[in-house]
């Protein structure tokens, strides 16, 4: 019988490499995957804030009326501006993170005159409202669903007029940020709402 004492040791695995040209599929994949993550959280957190709906036998109860019932325990909308109090909390929570770690990096391009950002982009409603609709139609359209062409339709059809109208001269930005190195904020007056029967 052999001394296990006297084995040779076995060689350490060399350690796993993956070639640089991968790298970026990686990071790609992995910033998708955090969104998915995170949009799946707000999911959670929004069907935790439902109430539950417990179904009642009431003879004589028609179709219609259980049709009814079921349409009052649906959101009307998912769109952010459609939300209030937590709800659009938690939203605008999800979409910051989207909005910082996703589409600046990688779409945001530099400060100017002509094209104007605001760091505090989420106190202008146009731009929350013009966001999270991109938002929305990205994770439609990067879905594996959408099929092989769905990000170049999110790009001609969704991307491209979003940047347009946010970062234009007289956009939502207008009186915002123009130099990284001289950051302003201010938030342009919107048109009063008109007073119904009011007296001239």
């Amino acid at each position: 019988m052999s001394d296990p004492s006297k084995a040779t040791p076995e060689p350490e695995p060399e350690p796993f490499r993956v070639p640089d040209g991968d790298l970026d599929d990686l990071a790609s994949t992995l910033a998708k995957t955090m969104a998915e993550v995170r949009q799946h959280g707000v999911i959670l957190d929004r069907l935790g804030s439902e109430p539950v709906s417990t179904p009642q036998s009431t003879a004589g109860t028609s179709t219609a009326g259980a049709a009814g019932a079921d349409k009052a325990n649906v959101p009307a909308s998912v769109f952010i501006l459609a939300l209030g109090g937590e709800a659009y909390a938690v939203e605008l929570a999800a979409l910051s993170d989207w909005v910082n770690h996703l589409f600046l990096p990688v779409y945001g391009r530099e400060i100017s005159t002509t094209r104007p950002w605001c760091g505090q982009w989420h106190e202008h409603p146009e731009a929350v409202a013009r966001l999270h609709a991109l938002w929305l139609a990205w994770q439609q359209l990067t879905d594996a669903e959408a099929g092989l062409s769905g990000p170049s339709t999110w790009h001609r059809d969704h991307l491209d007029q979003a940047l347009v109208h946010l970062r234009a001269p007289d956009g939502p930005f207008a009186a915002c940020t123009t130099s990284p190195t001289r950051p302003n904020h201010r938030v342009l007056a919107t048109p009063a709402p008109e007073l119904t029967g009011a007296t001239r």
